[in-house]
């Protein structure tokens, strides 16, 4: 984390998009060939969130599951505090631990799910999702794709790792402020509704990032990664087409994806 934000601060990109292959071989062909780490270097250059925390999903008795920061807790520390002391003792001595190619790698193999918080600590982000889980989310996120391809804005579809909801995905060249892409967010979300105003888009749930500006003590809303390998098995937490259906080649259709630049978000907008 200490060596991303060096990167950071001297205006170096520590996931670069990688570079197009120079064989003469279709995109299909050249994705296809990826090693294991160049997957993984696609995937963190799209899905980029902070880097010093992610989350974590956890599965309870009876059913219940949700998402927590990834940390180490400091055991000996909790044990040696008083009873009434420990929840403040343990909120104070825990450490969260940073993504790394190994953390998303085991998402991708299927040993575990997590998800990023698009929100960076200087308020900006390198992506807007929208959120879509009812009965109408298939009309609705499609109108929503609709609108972005009028207005060229470059928008990918993934189905929820529920399979009964999907995540529109907008990706940015260099963060954003956070404030600016949920505008972009509103504005197309306005405009699909004003354009199909019979579908009411009763499916929307919201935005990531949810927040314009970091809460206090927190690190806003999480958003699961995609292309989990266990849900994958039903096609679900992968990108479709416009026929939704999955694409042949999720690696092909990632490298393929075009990022927006925020000269064109603010010229939507402003």
């Amino acid at each position: 984390a200490r060596l991303y934000h060096l990167l950071r601060e001297n205006g170096i990109d520590p996931f670069p998009p990688p570079s197009a292959p120079t064989n003469s071989a279709s995109p299909t062909e050249q994705t296809t060939k990826l090693s294991t780490e160049q997957k993984i270097e696609l995937f963190r250059s799209l899905f980029r969130g902070r880097e010093d925390v992610y989350a974590v999903r956890w599965e309870g008795p009876n059913g219940r599951h949700g998402y927590s920061p990834a940390s180490k807790r400091d055991w000996s520390a909790y044990n040696a505090a008083k009873p009434e002391d420990r929840k403040r003792v343990d909120k104070e001595t825990r450490t969260y631990l940073p993504l790394t190619n190994q953390t998303v790698h085991e998402h991708l193999a299927g040993k575990q799910t997590i998800g990023v918080y698009p929100l960076l600590p200087d308020e900006t982000c390198w992506f807007l999702a929208a959120d879509f889980d009812k009965d109408t989310w298939k009309e609705d996120a499609t109108a929503f794709l609709e609108s972005c391809n009028a207005l060229a804005v470059p928008a990918a579809l993934e189905r929820s790792r529920s399979g009964k909801g999907g995540h529109v995905w907008v990706f940015f060249d260099q963060p954003v402020p956070a404030v600016l892409a949920r505008k972009l967010g509103t504005f197309l979300l306005t405009g699909t509704m004003e354009r199909r105003h019979e579908l009411g888009l009763n499916s929307y749930d919201r935005f990531f990032p949810n927040q314009d500006t970091m809460p206090k003590g927190g690190f806003g809303n999480l958003i699961a990664l995609p292309l989990q390998k266990i849900p994958r098995t039903e096609h679900h937490t992968e990108f479709l087409d416009e026929r939704l259906q999955p694409h042949d080649d999720q690696w092909a259709y990632l490298s393929s994806l075009r990022r927006m630049t925020r000269l064109e978000a603010e010229k939507l907008i402003l």
